[in-house]
């Protein structure tokens, strides 16, 4: 490791097959935590280039604990985290509205690094118990129409880098790659990234793979349709920005998508969103990620379709009842 970060301290960037050596031995344990931390930190103080988040993502999916779901098209909805926004848990929210409506979920999520609750703080929270065993897995997908894949759980490096990230408490370049190692490997993705920059890389490295995604990115620097301003909406088919009243009927503003102040606080708010007992502001925010999920499938005409799927679904209660049958089978 001393040789590699001499390297990189040298304002040099790594091949392909360098970042893909360096997060092998990270996952094998070859480091001590203070090289990890050196390492790290550098992509903390420079862009990451093209060829190290390939080589980075190829060592993940190399270890990787696959799961087969029994040939469903599922879908993820994931940000990559690290907009320092602090919102309530937007995207896995809009899984359980997604999947009221009959659309298979392979949710892939972690614990917040940069942020009090992440999804997956916030469904150990609810009552989910962590798991890689593909049949329990498919027995949830079938049930529920959603599964939850706790990242740690699927990838060795990750696991081991999950203290550094903790401790660090910022955003790092693990939060680039989550989204594009589902170890389910989701025929459709909706994926929010923070920066204009992450946007463009995404859709350069998701244009390789067989997946249909759909990028978001709001402008005033959320990893998520916010509705707090535009959101750029990038697919293979190009790009454009949507407004707040496009997109979810009018605007919010950035105090009504508040995450609260601890983990109980955000499983409450969750619980609350859909026994559909949140805000207005709350529910459109969630509708709008949900709408753009849905639409993303190619299944809806239009995204107004899609987005009356969306309330159908939470206002019914058949979101609601996803949760309560994917706990149920714990």
């Amino acid at each position: 490791m001393k040789k590699i970060l001499q390297y990189l301290f040298e304002h040099k960037t790594l091949s392909r097959q360098q970042a893909r050596e360096v997060l092998t031995g990270i996952a094998g344990g070859l480091y001590n935590e203070s090289e990890m931390t050196a390492f790290i930190t550098v992509f903390l103080m420079r862009s990451i280039t093209i060829d190290e988040l390939q080589g980075f993502r190829d060592a993940l999916l190399d270890l990787c604990v696959r799961v087969d779901l029994n040939g469903h098209d599922t879908i993820d909805i994931v940000g990559t985290g690290g907009d320092g926004k602090n919102t309530f848990n937007i995207s896995t929210l809009a899984c359980f509205i997604v999947a009221g409506t009959g659309q298979k979920v392979a949710k892939h999520g972690n614990y917040g690094a940069s942020t009090i609750s992440g999804a997956s703080n916030v469904m150990e929270q609810l009552g989910y118990k962590f798991k890689n065993d593909a049949a329990h897995l498919k027995q949830e997908i079938e049930t529920a129409g959603i599964c939850f894949l706790h990242a740690p759980m699927f990838h060795p490096a990750l696991k081991t880098v999950g203290p550094i990230r903790r401790n660090l408490g910022v955003r790092t370049f693990f939060n680039m790659l989550g989204p594009m190692v589902n170890p389910a490997t989701p025929r459709f993705q909706l994926v929010g990234v923070y920066n204009l920059e992450m946007a463009r890389i995404y859709n350069y490295l998701l244009q390789q793979t067989e997946s249909y995604y759909t990028i978001i990115h709001g402008l005033d620097g959320y990893d998520e349709i916010s509705l707090t301003g535009d959101t750029k909406v990038i697919t293979h088919l190009g790009e454009k920005i949507m407004t707040p009243e496009e997109l979810g009927k009018r605007m919010v503003n950035a105090t009504d998508i508040y995450g609260g102040n601890s983990i109980e606080e955000a499983a409450r708010l969750f619980t609350k969103i859909l026994k559909v007992e949140g805000s207005w502001a709350q529910n459109a925010v969630v509708l709008a990620n949900a709408a753009m999920a849905l639409y993303s499938t190619g299944n809806f005409g239009k995204y107004d379709d899609a987005y009356a799927a969306a309330v159908e679904s939470l206002e019914s209660g058949r979101a609601y009842e996803a949760l309560k049958k994917l706990i149920s089978l714990q």
